[in-house]
């Protein structure tokens, strides 16, 4: 380890190159139907299990942010949605992921969602009565929805 830029950063003891630990981009869908939000409760096995978040997961390589958020509504729902306008980029200190939140429509307003993936349950939430949900920023982004008007 070599400090550098005020950080401790992780450094080759063969050449001495200085690696930077980037962060890992992650998405997540706010889908709002007759003034309710969409959300799913996480498994066993996943942080804050038993807890409700967004429909979200992480970017793959190469792949478009506004891609990856359907590919992981649908994967995580079975829903086709439409991404929207962003609503807001969210970190925390010490942690490794960078949150890109989107506004997402239904493309069709009647379907039905289906737990997948790592959620175990999906439900419609009243923004004013909301489950536990899983992490801190999952509060601040509801804030901004509310400021933004939704």
């Amino acid at each position: 380890m070599k400090e550098r830029d005020g950080r401790e950063r992780p450094v080759c003891t063969a050449c001495g190159h200085i690696t930077f630990l980037d962060p890992k981009l992650a998405v997540a869908a706010l889908i709002v139907r007759d003034g309710q939000i969409l959300l799913g409760e996480r498994g066993p096995g996943a942080r804050s299990a038993g807890r409700w978040s967004f429909p979200a997961g992480f970017v793959e390589r190469g792949e478009q942010v506004e891609a990856a958020l359907t590919r992981e509504v649908r994967e995580e729902t079975g829903l086709q949605v439409e991404p929207g306008r962003l609503v807001g980029l969210y970190s925390e200190p010490d942690e490794t992921v960078v949150l890109a939140v989107y506004l997402a429509t239904l493309c069709d307003s009647g379907a039905r969602p289906v737990a997948a993936d790592d959620l175990v349950e999906l439900g419609w939430f009243s923004l004013g009565a909301l489950p536990d949900l899983a992490f801190e920023r999952d509060y601040r982004i509801i804030e901004s929805l509310l400021a933004s008007g939704g």
